[in-house]
């Protein structure tokens, strides 16, 4: 079964590159969203269903934290995995996001094998919901 993936960055490079990386995986995936921040991932979210989410923690607006915390939070979205993609390298937000709910995350620079085995359990569990 494919599944709609939503990519939230606030720089638009690592968005494309992320986006190719998704593709380069394999994974059976139908449609890619972007979000430059939180707030403008809440929005595509309440346009289009997504299966899984994948967020850098440090943007504007709404970091990926205050986001998480937000799908989190709702019922319409609270079993939609959420996958964090850091350059952080404390643990300090990391363990919060892992707290809040967060699937895994992935530090950059990052490899399309990384991210794959990141997410191949994630996204067959997220089908079968």
């Amino acid at each position: 079964m494919e599944s709609d993936v939503l990519v939230v960055d606030d720089s638009a490079a690592i968005r494309k590159i992320l986006q190719r990386v998704l593709r380069q995986t394999g994974m059976a995936i139908r449609t890619i969203h972007e979000a430059g921040d939180g707030q403008e991932a809440l929005e595509v979210m309440n346009a289009h269903k997504v299966d899984l989410v994948l967020t850098d923690i440090n943007m504007p607006k709404m970091d990926g934290l205050q986001f998480l915390a937000s799908v989190k939070a709702s019922a319409q979205w609270r079993q939609v995995p959420v996958v964090m993609i850091t350059t952080e390298g404390g643990e300090t937000k990391v363990s919060e996001a892992v707290k809040l709910g967060a699937a895994g995350y992935v530090r950059k620079p990052f490899t399309a094998d990384q991210i794959k085995e990141k997410l191949a359990g994630i996204l067959e569990s997220a089908v079968r919901l």
